[in-house]
């Protein structure tokens, strides 16, 4: 594995983890951090927003699952800030929210289980699982030096005329 990040691409770059697997969350972010980025972990949607919400720093990156654990009994009213949502849903309030503008989602899910979700899905730069350190850094890099995503080309304009690949 190829461990030195580009010249400049890494430094100052932020990029938020989000998956509910430990595992899952742990070599991403290990490798990450190995090629000079700095990482944020969260286990799940209410907590990644909670980290959207009070962070500083810009957030360069959003790398975060499709399936994350459904909300479950919540005695919290509907006003709740911090909600426990899906992938999709994270990355289209982290775009409403102007805190990132650069997004890769990653999922276990068959081509035909994501078909619900294919209106994001369709347009977000993605990673199957599993997938090798190596795919993930290609992707990473690529969207880093991509144009970025705004709220309207979440739904509406494809990656593809970003020049960024799918991998998987």
């Amino acid at each position: 594995m190829n461990t030195q990040a580009p010249i400049g691409l890494s430094l100052a770059k932020t990029i938020l983890v989000v998956d509910d697997d430990p595992s899952m969350r742990l070599i991403c972010a290990k490798t990450l951090r190995t090629e000079g980025f700095t990482v944020l972990e969260a286990e799940g949607s209410s907590e990644a927003l909670k980290i959207l919400a009070s962070h500083q720093e810009p957030i360069d990156l959003l790398l975060t699952d499709l399936m994350l654990p459904p909300p479950g009994l919540e005695f919290t009213s509907t006003e709740n800030p911090y909600p426990r949502v899906h992938g999709h849903d994270i990355i289209q309030r982290t775009l409403a929210m102007k805190k990132t503008s650069r997004v890769i989602l990653m999922s276990s899910l068959s081509y035909h289980e994501r078909k619900a979700y294919q209106t994001i899905t369709d347009h977000v730069p993605f990673l199957q699982k599993p997938f090798s350190v190596e795919t993930m850094m290609q992707l990473v890099h690529a969207v880093l030096a991509a144009a970025p995503l705004s709220c309207d080309d979440s739904t509406t304009t494809s990656t593809a005329k970003q020049d960024v690949k799918w991998y998987g």
